[in-house]
């Protein structure tokens, strides 16, 4: 009886730190442009209230319908360059001549108050938040060919044809950095919804994954099998 009850207590103990290993995470979301990542953040916060969404900071011109603050914060070169120089972001990257950066405090506030936070970045981008962020979900969005790829980059008609070329030509080289991601997402047409949902299962399985540096304890850890073996 006193060794069932030794058996119990090191079982509870390993169902205790297995639960708190449930921690926020930075889900990183990329994939090149045209590809329909702003599509699927804006479900992601229609769909996950309680995530935190890092805004992006970048000089780039606004769009008809984006919000300063909500999309991105739209600064001048002169601001994002001192930012840049304080510290302020967690990466940044110059992209099609316009500067994009992460900021760091809200990313790192958010994780330390429990919430899983979502950012949007290029491939570039990823790379290094990798370096500094290893344990963060890194998903790639793939376009159904890269003809459609293509077709949605004209629908936006914000770029003139020399842009558009160099939009594709960037994103087939960007398509070949897909396995520095651990995971990829077809965003076919018109199935947001679908794309979601394989999303969340990334970040359902993600939260149940088992960390290797745990040391084994209880029945099995000790004796090498289990009851049910005997």
């Amino acid at each position: 009886m006193r060794e069932e009850l030794r058996l119990n207590e090191q079982a509870d103990e390993l169902i205790d730190e297995l639960r708190s290993l449930h921690r926020p995470r930075l889900i990183v979301i990329s994939g090149p442009s045209g590809v329909g990542k702003d599509t699927v953040i804006e479900e992601m916060r229609l769909r996950h209230p309680d995530y935190s969404f890092a805004v992006t900071a970048t000089t780039r011109p606004r769009r008809p319908g984006e919000i300063d603050g909500v999309h991105y914060t739209f600064m001048t070169r002169h601001e994002f360059e001192e930012s840049l120089q304080q510290g302020y972001f967690l990466e940044s990257a110059e992209v099609y001549g316009n500067l994009y950066g992460v900021p760091r405090h809200r990313v790192e506030e958010e994780i330390s108050a429990g919430r899983n936070v979502v950012i949007k970045v290029d491939v570039q981008g990823a790379a290094t938040i990798r370096e500094i962020m290893p344990d963060a979900i890194f998903v790639f969005l793939l376009p159904p060919t890269m003809a459609e790829l293509t077709a949605r980059l004209r629908g936006r008609k914000t770029d003139d044809p020399d842009a558009l070329m160099e939009r594709a030509t960037t994103a087939s080289w960007e398509l070949q950095r897909v396995r520095d991601f651990d995971y990829v997402v077809f965003n076919e047409n018109d199935r947001v919804h679908e794309t979601l949902r394989i999303i969340d299962a990334i970040i359902v399985a993600e939260g149940c994954r088992i960390d290797s540096t745990i040391e084994a304890s209880g029945p099995v850890g000790n004796h090498g099998h289990s009851p049910e073996d005997t």
